[in-house]
């Protein structure tokens, strides 16, 4: 199993296919064809569980995990069942949501832009404060509103998608998403007032 940590500096030969001829050749034990999977979607993989867990070595465990079952279930692939990016999300949240029980925006608009003659140090450090906010705030939403955020904002997947991945409706999910970032927008409005407050405004 390739490591998370490791992944950009490992060298793997581009190995040309759809994911289906991957999966294909993969149920004839074929490893070069699972090693350039891994390559292809190790990425957004980590990242969504990282959106999710915002804990660096609990993303790695449930990435590594989640293409280690695509490994041992290889003889097992349908292809006609799903995409393999959206078994591979939908695998990636239930682990995240099984982690977390175990240890159980419209605001950004309105955030006040650098003047263009800034600096660009002080450009780079006003937007990892409000994206560092824009975290903070996510991984304070509820585990199934955070998840549907992540996969239709970060992951650009469809409502029709999000819900495949998380056994749902669309319905569902829409309204997974209103009551999210209505949620989002409150906590980042609260972070806000605190910042003035702290600042004596």
């Amino acid at each position: 199993m390739l490591s998370v940590a490791s992944r950009t500096s490992t060298a793997v030969s581009a190995v040309a296919g759809s994911d289906e001829d991957l999966l294909e050749r993969m149920r004839c034990d074929d490893v070069e064809a699972y090693r350039a999977l891994v390559e292809r979607h190790i990425d957004h993989a980590y990242a969504v569980a990282m959106r999710i867990l915002k804990n660096p070595a609990d993303a790695e465990d449930v990435t590594q995990d989640a293409f280690v079952k695509a490994w041992v279930n290889r003889q097992r692939w349908d292809a006609g069942r799903a995409k393999f990016s959206t078994w591979l999300y939908r695998v990636i949240v239930n682990r995240c949501i099984d982690k977390q029980r175990l240890v159980k925006t419209e605001w950004l608009d309105d955030v006040e832009e650098p003047a263009a003659d800034v600096d660009d140090a002080v450009t780079v450090i006003h937007r990892q404060r409000v994206y560092g906010r824009l975290d903070d705030a996510l991984h304070r939403l509820p585990t199934q509103q955070r998840v549907a955020l992540v996969l239709s904002y970060y992951e650009d997947l469809s409502n029709i998608e999000v819900a495949d991945v998380m056994g749902t409706t669309v319905s569902a999910v829409e309204s997974l998403l209103k009551r999210g970032r209505k949620r989002l927008r409150d906590l980042l409005r609260q972070v806000e007032n605190d910042v003035r407050v702290g600042l004596g405004d």
